[in-house]
């Protein structure tokens, strides 16, 4: 017997507009609890007590988490009402942050950040599918432009709001709880402005299982494997060759069951279509290049001159608040009729390029004010890219494909962000221990000059290390600036849709 047909969607109007801006809201908090604590954990490894090695761990268990249940988030709140759904996965995230600064063993920690991971990163995809079902054609962009946000304002606004918290607070446990009065907010929103539906509990007897008790593990273990790879040296530990090993199977595995299912979680068969098969490839390299915005400049001054995350805090705030403004901004170009939102994308990358040249003249006498203009074109190409990159993807989705797009596209985002945070972690030690052998021969050939006794020979290793660390940050920002180029000619071949215009439009 099949399942009862779902209820008409809800009609678009003020009070669905204040749900949406409530599910915007949860979004971010979503992503702020992952990104908040990463930064400050050295904050957090001194209030619990413990090891670095243990609270590396912490980030990972949650992206574990956050991954692994975003394939499945749209499918249960479809099925158990959206707005029920919603408000139990952000009372769930609520209640954890309150409660993790209290927890002192570590084995319950991990524990509770995993699942923390899990009903946070239920909250996202759902701002995706939520634009794509309940907005007109004719305004989808600007909810695109929202969903953006989770993807260039919070991650970049996260570096000040956690040196507000330890710094400003002066309390670790605010990096925890700083999301809660956001969450409340979005909590009220959402019960006003999104109208109930009724369940559909006969989709449980359509689901996967089989597929899903395949893909939840195996999508954690693929982060696990990845977040630490770098920090355990990869296949030399036993660790992660299991990680990756199993996680890869498992979700093939995963992948060949949803094909075949008639009701998938993941609809694969979607990937036939040119927009996002590329698209989806592009987006991986595409957050690889957002890392060069915050991340790496935030790490270079913590290197070379002793910053913290105070000092370095404005680099996010020149990057993230602009996207506030310019991601509506770029919807509304997207709308006219003679833009192609492949050449905004092309020159979003062209700005993230210059942006990483012009970086790459960096010097050990460089501070924040030195990277403003860095910044301003990063900014602006964030905002180009992706809400241009959004667009062409989704065009060729119908509204009750949403959930499918959103899970891949958030699935790409945690996946995208953990292997630009490998890559460029791998790239700089690489590059850093090339340059420091090659400094180390130069230098040992003039100091063997010197007698034994001068103060060359004290200063030799910190000097060292210092300009191996600004020859490898250079490097990197050249990789990225190539890399930003080697991407316009893909973006050039994706297919080309005119944005919907309203019909009363002449």
């Amino acid at each position: 017997m099949s399942a009862p047909a779902a209820a008409p969607e809800p009609a678009f109007d003020f009070r669905m507009a204040v749900g949406l801006l409530g599910i915007l809201l949860a979004a971010m908090m979503a992503g702020l609890n992952n990104r908040v604590p990463g930064l400050a954990l050295a904050d957090l490894q001194g209030g619990l007590g413990l090891s670095r090695d243990a609270a590396a761990w912490l980030t990972t268990a949650y992206a574990a988490g956050e991954v692994a249940t975003m394939p499945f988030s749209t499918w249960f709140a479809i099925t158990l009402s959206l707005r029920r759904f919603h408000l139990m996965m952000l009372a769930a995230s609520l209640a954890l942050s309150l409660f993790l600064p209290f927890v002192q063993d570590l084995s319950l920690l991990l524990a509770l950040r995993f699942l923390q991971g899990i009903v946070s990163g239920a909250l996202i995809p759902i701002l995706m599918m939520s634009a794509l079902r309940f907005l007109p054609l004719h305004s989808r962009l600007y909810g695109l432009a929202l969903f953006a946000l989770a993807i260039t304002f919070s991650p970049n606004v996260a570096l000040w709001l956690a040196a507000l918290c330890v710094d400003r607070l002066e309390d670790w446990r605010w990096v925890y709880w700083h999301v809660i009065p956001f969450g409340l907010a979005a909590a009220a929103l959402v019960a006003w402005g999104i109208p109930k539906m009724p369940p559909l509990p006969a989709r449980f007897r359509e689901g996967n299982w089989f597929g899903m008790a395949l893909g939840f593990p195996g999508l954690a273990l693929l982060v696990v494997g990845v977040d630490q790879g770098v920090r355990l040296d990869w296949l030399h530990s036993p660790l992660i060759v299991a990680a990756l090993l199993v996680g890869f199977t498992f979700t093939a595995l995963f992948l060949v069951s949803e094909w075949f299912h008639p009701a998938p979680f993941v609809k694969l068969q979607m990937l036939a279509r040119k927009n996002l098969w590329l698209g989806f490839s592009l987006f991986i390299f595409l957050l690889t290049l957002f890392a060069a915005a915050v991340t790496l400049p935030a790490n270079a001054l913590a290197n070379l001159q002793g910053f913290r995350m105070a000092q370095s805090a404005s680099l996010g705030l020149t990057v993230g608040l602009p996207q506030l403004v310019l991601g509506p901004c770029v919807a509304f170009l997207l709308y006219q009729k003679w833009v192609d939102a492949r050449h905004v994308f092309a020159v979003g990358l062209l700005c993230i390029a210059a942006a990483c040249w012009l970086a790459s003249g960096v010097t050990g006498e460089w501070m924040t004010r030195q990277f403003l203009w860095i910044e301003i074109l990063h900014a602006a190409g964030q905002a180009l890219a992706v809400v241009a990159y959004l667009f062409l993807c989704t065009a060729v989705v119908r509204p009750m494909e949403g959930g499918y797009v959103a899970g891949f596209v958030n699935i790409l985002r945690v996946f995208g962000v953990t292997i630009a945070s490998a890559f460029i972690g791998q790239f700089t030690a690489e590059r850093g221990r090339f340059h420091a052998e090659m400094l180390l021969d130069n230098a040992g050939t003039l100091l063997a000059r010197l007698p034994a006794e001068d103060a060359g020979w004290s200063s030799l290793g910190s000097t060292i290390a210092r300009e191996a660390s600004i020859l490898a940050t250079a490097d990197i920002y050249r990789v990225l600036a190539l890399l930003a180029l080697l991407m316009i000619p893909f973006v050039l071949k994706l297919q080309h849709f005119p944005a919907v215009q309203r019909t009363d439009d002449k």
